[in-house]
């Protein structure tokens, strides 16, 4: 599997930063309108519709149609790691249906002072198409980079205001 990361420094308390990461209007939020994001429906753990926050057993049900062409796209994620206390929190998604053979997304927020907060985005994929998929892997980056570029910027600009 290929791996991505990048990080951005928030001038946001921790807490600010992670509650607002830890719900699906904070994934929507932090989509581009080009990828044409709707989420369907979101469970809780215990199969609860809408939690207000996405813990440990949780699955986001959302469709995706990057720049309005081709049918939408399913994607299902289940959260598999949901952790926080102190000064670091992390959750992790796992794609469990949609475009990519392999998806593991490791959200990580590490408190730098009172007033500022390290996100880290790490995501290990697969690209689609088998043995082509796994040759172009590395090119995956020409995708995620203006994706998370803007998912950064995006954090900075709500939670800085």
């Amino acid at each position: 599997m290929q791996v991505f990361e990048r990080e951005v420094r928030v001038s946001a308390p921790l807490d600010d930063v992670w509650e607002f990461h830890a719900t699906a209007d904070g994934l929507v939020a932090l989509t581009p309108d080009w990828m044409h994001l709707r989420v369907e429906e979101t469970r809780g753990p215990d199969g609860e519709p809408d939690p207000a926050v996405l813990e440990t057993g949780s699955i986001v049900e959302s469709s995706i149609q990057p720049f309005g062409v081709g049918p939408r796209q399913r994607w299902v994620s289940e959260i598999v790691a949901h952790e926080a206390g102190g000064e670091d929190a992390m959750f992790r998604d796992v794609m469990r249906e949609g475009p990519f053979p392999e998806w593991e997304h490791t959200h990580q927020f590490r408190a730098a002072g009172d007033l500022a907060t390290i996100v880290h985005d790490r995501v290990a994929y697969e690209l689609p198409g088998g043995p082509l998929g796994r040759l172009v892997g590395p090119l995956g980056f020409v995708g995620m980079e203006p994706m998370f570029r803007f998912r950064h910027r995006k954090t900075k600009a709500l939670l800085e205001a």
